[in-house]
């Protein structure tokens, strides 16, 4: 038994946000119907990087444990189909252009009238309303409008992007938090609701700490690189070797990072205050002094010492971690080949319920006849429906 099991989602997202958000609730138990377009389906499915038998390792890592139909959402047919998905559904997800599933005949007011618990939930790039609403926009075109590019990166360089999708995968946080609120709101009320979820306003909402600068103190925060803006010590330095090592020091770490290192420091130096006022000859100070040191034995060190230290690993090196292993959020599931394909997991670990379901990603329209049958056609009607294109 899994923590949603009974729940059923309609999933009319495609690429990253929502099959993410999505994904989630299906390791969580929930059934989730992936409604895909005929032919070349999410168009994911062809992004790079591939497994060694063509399936899409992007594809692969936002939709396991999914059914696909393929259907046709521009034949009248199709809609329908989708409609009466739609009617047995807890929730929905979709993230096309604000008004084009109501052009379709599968919006929120309509579904409500033959569905008055559905949790509908639309994430779109910026909302269903505002001047931006019928904007396009991907991933880092949200991180730069928020402000996100422009406080990463060094201080003497060019803004950067965050080194994962940052702007698509928050949002699909949000996603999964606005389907299981709506959800919990439903045991409430007895009524499900439409969830206008914009990737703009969940950029805009992380700003929560440079923005409290702005308000407190009229600052525009600016790039730090990896340091922090309140903190000294708080960023990468260098060790011997090349490799890098990131330590966070409050004033309580502050002499032991002193003893480790063999510093003969300004006793002032032990108030953050200063430390954060005289931050260039302090970052100077440690920078040539770890610049020494071997990263592995300096980050033993540290940790006796109970500084808060770690090293800054690549991705080879965390996901073969120990520690990343004894957890369990590196797994494999068994694609529909029986090859063993490897995956991050959910990492939600709830007691009295058995463990995240890990199973494969769908192929396109993989269970269209499956859930065609489910909803009482016959086999000549699904023949028929192949035949004409409205599904496959």
């Amino acid at each position: 038994m899994r923590p949603l099991d009974g729940i059923k989602v309609v999933d009319f997202s495609r690429v990253l946000a929502g099959p993410m958000a999505t994904q989630i609730l299906a390791d969580s138990g929930a059934e989730v119907i992936k409604v895909e377009r005929p032919g070349k389906g999410d168009e994911s499915r062809t992004f790079a990087p591939f497994f060694d038998e063509g399936q899409s390792a992007y594809y692969s890592a936002f939709n396991r444990g999914k059914t696909s139909i393929a259907i046709d959402l521009r034949n009248s047919e199709g809609q329908a189909i989708a409609l009466e998905l739609a009617a047995q559904a807890d929730v929905l997800v979709e993230n096309f252009l604000p008004g084009t599933m109501d052009r379709m005949g599968l919006g929120y007011e309509t579904l409500r009238a033959i569905n008055p618990g559905l949790v509908y939930v639309s994430n779109t790039g910026f909302g269903q309303t505002g001047p931006y609403k019928d904007r396009k926009g991907y991933d880092t075109v949200f991180q730069a409008l928020s402000g996100v590019i422009d406080l990463t990166g060094f201080p003497d360089g060019p803004p950067a992007k965050v080194g994962v999708p940052f702007a698509d995968m928050t949002s699909g946080l949000w996603i999964a938090i606005s389907a299981l609120t709506g959800l919990m709101g439903r045991q409430v009320s007895g009524q499900g609701c439409h969830v206008d979820l914009s990737m703009m306003d969940v950029q805009v909402s992380l700003l929560s700490l440079p923005s409290a600068w702005y308000f407190a103190d009229g600052i525009t925060p600016t790039r730090t690189g990896t340091e922090h803006l309140g903190r000294v010590p708080s960023a990468a330095f260098e060790c011997t070797g090349g490799e890098w090592i990131f330590i966070s020091a409050s004033d309580q770490h502050w002499a032991a990072l002193v003893d480790v290192l063999d510093l003969t420091v300004p006793q002032s130096w032990s108030e953050m205050a200063v430390r954060v006022a005289e931050r260039e000859e302090v970052m100077r100070v440690l920078r040539a002094a770890i610049r020494e040191r071997d990263r592995s034995v300096l980050a033993e060190a540290l940790r006796r010492g109970d500084v808060p230290v770690g090293e800054v690993n690549t991705v080879p090196e965390i996901l073969a971690d120990p520690h990343t292993q004894s957890r369990g959020i590196v797994g494999s599931f068994d694609d529909t080949n029986g090859r063993p394909t490897p995956a991050l997991g959910t990492p939600g670990r709830y007691s009295g319920f058995d463990g995240p379901r890990f199973q494969a990603p769908p192929e396109l329209g993989q269970q269209t006849t499956q859930i065609l049958r489910k909803l009482g056609r016959d086999a000549d009607d699904i023949e028929e429906l192949k035949r004409k294109g409205v599904v496959a």
